[in-house]
């Protein structure tokens, strides 16, 4: 016997454990109806918990067995399907549906056109090197950024911000990503749009409404920033606690994210200049630099400047920086050269050397700017001119570092790089932006080499637009009646309708694995509403509780829909909770939007496991096991209940 059960898989026994349970609560319900969306239900929650099978396709694997109800009723001793076949796919044309398309558009339309990154080149400006101050300035922007797009979007986009603050401060980046996921998902409950459960919310309500007794006043819906004062006590509540006990609960491990194309470890490799780096210094009013050119000082110090602010802003790449430009007092410069170069050039000119690249950190980031090869074509009109000729920097946006011709190699650190005359078959060593590099591709007087960069073509010049139709979008949510979905539909094709986006790019910035997983499942919740299974569950959960107080039988609800986020989708526990908890409200005589509400908050967090798309997303760059999860996740997923539950009460 003791063989057999180790033959049998963990997935075989859950099954069984599973089927068992099923069948015994077939025996238990008071209808044929009830007994088999019990049966799908406990179906639904295995198939998730065990991911038998991709969640998405769980969710559309239910959706049709739902319809084939229709076809087997007779054989199934009911009535009729448990859905009807004409509603068995509303959930693709519903209002929540159609509302996390649009939202997923704007916000990839404001990631294009940089938006998003300015914001992060703030922060890693004011963030310094301290623990304290980064934590609160990462996972508070993060927050706020997540209450109006997909928390895992918002998550996404800052990853690399903090690789390069790990990468700066020399901070673990185990101690960064965490407080960074929660806040993530703790900020998308400040607003409707925030969440999921939030945007399918009140779709469920006005569902429940249609099924509420005689005399019941319907549930009213809630507006966009209804939920606000919940949200902020969250996400405050999280920050307060990494920055207080951060040092307790987050591992401190040494994983980073290597960032591609660096290049100091791509030039020292090639041309054996090991400690070749860049470097950011500010030009103190009595240093000489003073009243010299850019070109003046390159060629006395070998040095190369890539960068350079003097108070109006970032100059890099084409039309930026060029050997005419003249240094003033107070002027940041960006530049690149050895160790050895750099220390005479900082010892002879009193230049205030910064502790690292801070204004420039995003600018001259691996994924906006690097080394890259370029060769000299036969038929070039390049032929027969140096790169001082063709004002290579200030034209194309190439700061040439090194020219390669056969077996010998000119660097600029030797001098005399920008003097010599091309000739067909040179290779080009150069630091550009990729934005540059890209432009270069469609240039027959070059040969681009390098491949393998970022292509991600920002639209800084499509701002106003962006904005416009983001506060397009905020004003029709907030001002007037317009259902959700067409509010924020207006924001997504404005964008594309501008350019702000392509449509192709649009259908891109769409996940529709969670597009057909919340599609899909609805018509469960029809079932679970319409057949009465949500009203018995909730008659056998209130007898089970016994005569307590409302704020018990509150607080049991947001601890069973904490528990089953933890084992399936937020979207998958808010559908099948909702009515329970409405009903529920009904039978205790408490408030039902209210109960509705602390589910839609409840399913809207995950920290325990990592079965969220955040916390899935951080824990491989982080270094991070599940037992890292359980310590800093368990003692946040009590905080958030007090937090919720409490400001919930207050509020509503």
């Amino acid at each position: 016997m003791p063989a057999l059960f180790k033959r049998l898989s963990m997935l075989d026994i859950a099954a069984a454990v599973f089927a068992v349970f099923a069948i015994w609560m077939a025996g238990q319900v008071p209808s044929p109806e009830i007994a088999w969306v019990v049966a799908i239900l406990t179906l639904t929650i295995f198939l998730f918990a065990f991911e038998v099978v991709g969640v998405d396709v769980a969710a559309v694997t239910i959706m049709v067995l739902l319809g084939l109800t229709t076809l087997l009723a007779p054989f199934m001793g009911i009535d009729a399907g448990l859905v009807p076949v004409q509603n068995l796919f509303d959930g693709f044309a519903s209002n929540a549906v159609i509302s996390i398309i649009a939202v997923m558009i704007i916000g990839a339309g404001l990631d294009k056109t940089g938006i998003m990154s300015r914001v992060a080149a703030f922060i890693m400006r004011i963030g310094g090197s301290t623990e304290a101050r980064i934590i609160p300035l990462i996972s508070g922007t993060v927050g706020v950024i997540s209450s109006f797009m997909q928390n895992v979007g918002a998550a996404a986009l800052f990853l690399p911000v903090v690789s390069r603050i790990s990468a700066r401060t020399k901070l673990p980046m185990s101690r960064l990503l965490m407080p960074m996921g929660f806040c993530a998902i703790l900020g998308g409950t400040m607003t409707m749009v925030g969440s999921s459960p939030l945007i399918l919310l009140n779709d469920l309500i006005l569902t429940s409404n249609q099924a509420l007794p005689e005399g019941v006043e319907p549930m009213p819906t809630f507006e966009l920033f209804s939920v606000a004062p919940i949200g902020f006590a969250l996400l405050t509540t999280g920050i307060l606690y990494f920055v207080i006990f951060g040092r307790f609960v987050l591992p401190s491990r040494g994983t980073e994210l290597t960032e591609a194309f660096d290049p100091s470890t791509y030039y020292g490799e090639t041309y054996g200049v090991s400690d070749f780096d860049i470097r950011e210094v500010r030009v103190p009013p009595s240093s000489p630099l003073v009243g010299t050119s850019v070109d003046e000082m390159e060629r006395r110090w070998h040095v190369r400047v890539t960068a350079v602010e003097k108070g109006d802003g970032v100059r890099l790449g084409a039309s930026g920086v060029d050997r005419s430009l003249g240094i003033e007092a107070g002027t940041l410069l960006g530049l690149l050269g050895s160790q050895g170069h750099f220390d005479l050039f900082v010892a002879s000119t009193g230049v205030e050397v910064k502790d690292g690249v801070e204004v420039f950190a995003e600018a001259l980031s691996a994924a906006k700017a690097g080394i890259a090869e370029i060769v000299i074509p036969p038929g070039s009109n390049l032929i027969g001119k140096s790169a001082r000729d063709v004002w290579m920097r200030k034209v194309y946006g190439l700061s040439v570092l090194a020219i390669r011709r056969g077996d010998e190699t000119l660097t600029f650190e030797t001098g005399g790089v920008r003097d010599m005359p091309f000739k067909a078959g040179d290779t080009l060593v150069v630091h550009t932006t990729w934005v540059d590099l890209a432009r270069l591709e469609k240039d027959r007087d070059f040969v681009v080499v390098t491949t393998e960069y970022p292509h991600e073509e920002l639209r800084p010049h499509k701002v106003p637009m962006a904005l416009l139709f983001f506060a397009i979008t905020l004003g029709l949510v907030l001002f007037t009646d317009l259902m959700l979905s067409v509010a924020l539909l207006t924001g997504a094709i404005g964008m594309i309708l501008t350019g702000v986006l392509s449509i192709d790019e649009a259908y891109e910035a769409v996940s529709w694995k969670t597009v057909f997983l919340l599609a899909s499942l609805i018509p469960l919740g029809f079932a679970v509403e319409q057949t009465g299974t949500a009203a018995w569950i909730a008659e056998q959960t209130l007898s089970a509780l016994g005569d307590v107080p409302i704020w018990v039988i509150q607080a049991a609800l947001a601890v069973l829909a904490t528990f089953f986020t933890l084992v399936m989708s937020n979207v998958g526990a808010t559908v099948l909770l909702v009515p329970l908890a409405v009903n529920m409200a009904l039978g205790a005589g408490a408030n039902p939007a209210l109960f509705a509400l602390t589910v839609a908050i409840a399913t809207s967090n995950s920290f325990l496991i990592p079965t969220h798309q955040v916390n899935a997303l951080i824990m491989g760059p982080g270094g991070y096991r599940v037992p890292d999860y359980m310590k800093a996740g368990g003692i946040m997923t009590v905080l958030f209940l007090i937090v919720s539950l409490t400001v919930l009460n207050l509020a509503f």
